[in-house]
């Protein structure tokens, strides 16, 4: 595989600082991106709610896009799976459970309805789809899925904007203050800088997993999923610490379908991803059981409580323990 980034003489030092470097160009780009595609929305005159549920929701996804992307053309597709998965389960094991232990979790009725429901089918379907390998037929399968999950937010979207929570309002509000010229701008820095920072983070985390003697899969599923995680994660505990937990649920149900339909379809259809046997002994029973677990937690009164909370979190550790030594080769 030939990288931009040459990293293999540098020092494991460096390594964790190219990392970092890494996750903190993609999270200014992905808010520029996100920023100048609202601007540029709203300059075409779409309503500013269906700028809220479509554009942001796509531009707050961008970064582990460019990153899967990045990893799938330079030959590192456990690194793409382990991305997507990984970032599944931190959203329900790590995130949703800080956010409950924080401010119990007030449950949207129609979060329960119609998205848990898509979610659970998409995760088991996206299981389904990568027994063998995720192809670009698979990835059609995937992307097209997502096309009509956006079509459905669109079809029930009210035609005011109540339906955004706050930090989208604020992104459609301040994108809507953007000249075109401004727009574009900010559209092309925040695309430089995913690019920059998805080949830093994909070449520094590689490198790493080379010299630490551990899979791509690993380093995908820990600390690039958690890392580029982390944007979702300060946010959540923000909402939850202001009291508007209840829309830390709907957001991470969202973000998940996102992972599976656009960025795993996506990046299938270009650079089919091979998936190894052992990926279905840890990784993929504990996405299902995480995912499962949405309807027990989110029917139990309609409130993540802060026991269930803690019990995600404690689940999330021993996952970060299994797969450690599933795919050291401990286990099997």
């Amino acid at each position: 595989m030939g990288y931009l980034l040459s990293l293999d003489s540098v020092h494991f030092g460096w390594l964790v600082a190219f990392h970092l470097a890494g996750l903190t160009a993609l999270t200014l780009g992905g808010a520029l991106l996100c920023r100048g595609a609202v601007g540029l929305a709203l300059g075409m005159n779409l309503r500013p709610v269906v700028v809220g549920l479509t554009v942001v929701s796509l531009a707050t996804s961008s970064p582990e896009l460019f990153t899967s992307l990045i990893a799938g053309a330079e030959g590192s597709p456990g690194l793409v799976l382990g991305n997507i998965v990984g970032s599944n389960i931190a959203n329900l094991g790590l995130i949703l459970g800080v956010s409950a232990l924080i401010c119990p979790l007030v449950i949207r009725l129609p979060l329960i309805r119609r998205d848990v429901p898509i979610l659970a089918g998409v995760t088991v379907l996206f299981c389904l789809l990568a027994w063998n390998k995720l192809g670009r037929w698979e990835g059609g399968v995937l992307l097209g899925l997502g096309v009509a999950y956006l079509w459905l937010i669109l079809r029930k979207a009210p035609p005011a904007a109540d339906a955004m929570d706050r930090e989208v309002a604020e992104e459609v509000e301040q994108g809507a203050r953007l000249s075109l010229g401004q727009s574009v701008g900010r559209i092309l820095a925040g695309t430089a800088l995913l690019a920059f920072g998805a080949e830093l983070l994909v070449a520094s985390s590689v490198e790493s997993a080379v010299r630490l003697g551990v899979s791509d899969v690993l380093v995908g599923i820990t600390i690039v999923a958690i890392g580029t995680s982390l944007p979702e994660l300060s946010t959540s505990i923000s909402a939850a610490v202001m009291r508007q937990a209840d829309l830390c649920a709907g957001n991470l149900v969202g973000s998940n379908l996102f992972n599976l339909v656009l960025i795993g379809g996506g990046v299938a259809l270009f650079f089919p991803i091979p998936v190894e046997p052992r990926f279905f002994a840890v990784e993929i029973p504990a996405l299902l059981v995480f995912t499962a677990l949405l309807w027990p937690f989110f029917l139990s009164g309609r409130v993540v409580s802060r026991g269930e909370g803690l019990t995600l979190l404690v689940l999330y550790g021993v996952f970060l323990v299994l797969t450690y030594l599933s795919q050291t080769g401990v286990l099997w």
